[in-house]
C-alpha cells in the first residue's frame, strides 16, 4: 500500500460461505468475540473494542473468522449512549488507535449498521425489507427482491505543481482555518480517472497533467470509500477557488505548512482520515512533528 491508511486495516477472513449456514452461524453466536454498536458508538475498554456477552440484544451481523477461526460478529441497536461515557465511543474517536484486527471489524460493523438503518424499505415496491444472510442482505417481505450493501466512491486528490508545492482548499462549513485536499463523488457512468480531472477542475480550476493512485479506505461516515489519487496541475498561477463549495485556497511548501501548523493558522485533516495520510506521505518522515488540533467537519477528507 502506497499510503498509511488506518481504515484500511482488516485481518478477518469474511467467511462469506458461512452466511446462509444457520446451524454454524448459532453455534457461533454462542462463542464468538461480540463487538456492540449502539447507533455510531462502540463499546470500548483501555483503547480497544470491549466484547459483550451472547445475551446481549440487537441485530445480529456476522463479521468473519480470525486466523484461529474464532467468529466475530456485532450486536447491533438504536439507542441513546450519554454524551459523557468513556464506555461508548465513535470510531472517529478510536479508530487511531485500535489494533488491526479491530479496526477492520469496526469499520465492517458500522458501515452494515448503517446500512441496515437506511434500507428499511424496498427500493422496488416499498415494501418492508428484513435482514438475511447474517447481515450480507436485505430481502422485500412484498416482492422477494434481495438488496445488497452499496458504497459510494469518492475520489481524493492531493493537488501539487511542478514544484512540488500542494495546493489545499477550505470549505465554507468547515471550522475557521481548517484546510484539506480536493474530493468528490463519482458520478454515473465516470471513472475514477475522469472524476480527479473534473474535480480538481471544478473545485481549484487545475489542469491535471499527471496523477497517481496512491490508495484507497473505506470511510462508513455513513458509506463511503475514498479513492486517494495524487494530480500534478499545469496552471498553479491560474488556480482559484470554485467560490461555491470551496471559499479559499493555499499553496504550501513543506516549511511553509510546518509554519501555519504550528502557529494554528492552518489547522489539519483528522490523523484517520485519507486527507492526512496524502498530507503526510508528501511531507516525508518528519510528519509527526505536525501536530495540530483536530476537527470534524468533512465528507472524508
Amino acid at each position: 500500500m502506497l499510503l498509511n491508511l488506518p481504515l484500511s486495516r482488516c485481518e478477518l477472513d469474511r467467511a462469506a460461505h458461512l452466511r446462509g449456514d444457520l446451524a454454524a452461524l448459532a453455534e457461533m453466536w454462542q462463542r464468538a468475540k461480540i463487538i456492540e454498536l449502539i447507533d455510531d458508538q462502540f463499546r470500548i475498554k483501555d483503547e480497544s473494542l470491549d466484547y459483550v456477552s451472547p445475551e446481549t440484544e440487537g441485530d445480529r451481523f456476522f463479521l468473519g473468522l480470525d486466523k484461529a477461526g474464532t467468529p466475530y460478529f456485532v450486536a447491533y441497536r438504536k439507542g441513546l449512549v450519554e454524551s459523557t461515557s468513556d464506555e461508548f465511543q465513535s470510531l472517529r474517536t478510536i479508530g487511531k488507535k485500535l489494533a488491526d484486527l479491530e479496526i477492520g471489524a469496526a469499520v465492517h460493523a458500522l458501515a452494515l449498521a448503517q446500512w441496515h438503518e437506511s434500507h428499511q424499505r424496498c427500493a422496488k415496491c416499498g415494501g418492508a425489507t428484513v435482514t438475511g444472510m447474517a447481515g450480507a442482505i436485505r430481502k422485500c417481505s412484498a416482492c422477494s427482491a434481495e438488496h445488497h450493501p452499496r458504497t459510494d466512491p469518492a475520489v481524493i486528490v492531493l493537488v501539487k505543481d511542478e514544484s512540488d508545492r500542494i495546493l489545499l482548499g477550505r470549505q465554507k462549513v468547515w471550522p475557521e482555518k481548517r484546510f484539506s485536499t480536493f474530493a468528490g463523488f463519482v458520478e454515473p457512468g465516470e471513472s475514477f480517472e475522469s472524476t480527479v480531472l473534473r474535480e480538481v477542475a471544478e473545485e481549484c480550476g487545475g489542469q491535471v497533467i499527471s496523477m497517481k493512485y496512491l490508495g484507497s479506505q473505506p470511510w462508513p461516515f455513513p458509506a463511503s470509500i475514498m479513492i486517494a489519487y495524487e494530480a500534478v496541475i499545469s496552471n498553479p498561477e491560474t488556480s482559484k477557488a470554485d467560490g461555491e463549495e470551496i471559499e479559499e485556497i493555499i499553496w504550501l511548501d513543506r516549511e511553509l505548512l510546518k509554519a501555519k501548523v504550528a502557529s494554528q493558522e492552518l489547522l489539519l485533516p483528522p490523523a484517520i482520515s485519507v486527507a492526512r495520510a496524502m498530507i503526510n506521505s508528501w511531507y516525508g518522515p518528519t510528519a509527526r512533528e505536525l501536530v495540530a488540533k483536530e476537527s470534524w467537519r468533512d465528507v472524508g477528507r
